[in-house]
């Protein structure tokens, strides 16, 4: 039995995925995987993910070349969503930071500040 078959998709097909650093544990993503998406994770050792706005499996960090070496993948108690435990190449978010959480909420204000320096140029990565 694959690992895809022992986990609970939703309605639409998909799993939500949090993606952490395996050394740190900090959080860096968090992504929808379908079937597809889980069982190239684990055959390449890439994580792939499903792409709501494109309608399709991608490769992480196809584009800008900062893929995640699979490390580790732990299911939650409901076996309805997904923690993948990677090393992260250069960085995760296409904002250029290496998470996608690197700003915080600021109750006393009502804004957000940032938290993280930028990894890289994504004008220049995505040009």
């Amino acid at each position: 039995m694959s690992i895809a078959q022992e986990v609970r998709f939703g309605e639409d097909g998909l799993i939500p995925v949090v993606i952490t650093d395996a050394e740190t544990r900090r959080l860096l993503v968090l992504c929808y995987m379908n079937a597809e998406a889980l069982e190239k994770t684990i055959s390449e050792g890439r994580v792939h993910t499903y792409s709501r706005s494109r309608g399709r499996v991608v490769l992480k960090g196809v584009t800008s070349g900062h893929v995640q070496a699979l490390e580790e993948i732990r299911v939650n108690c409901d076996g309805n969503s997904l923690e993948i435990r990677v090393v992260q190449e250069v960085a995760a978010c296409h904002a250029g930071y290496y998470s996608c959480f690197y700003r915080h909420w600021n109750p006393s204000d009502g804004t957000w500040s940032v938290d993280d320096e930028r990894v890289f140029d994504p004008d220049r990565v995505y040009a």
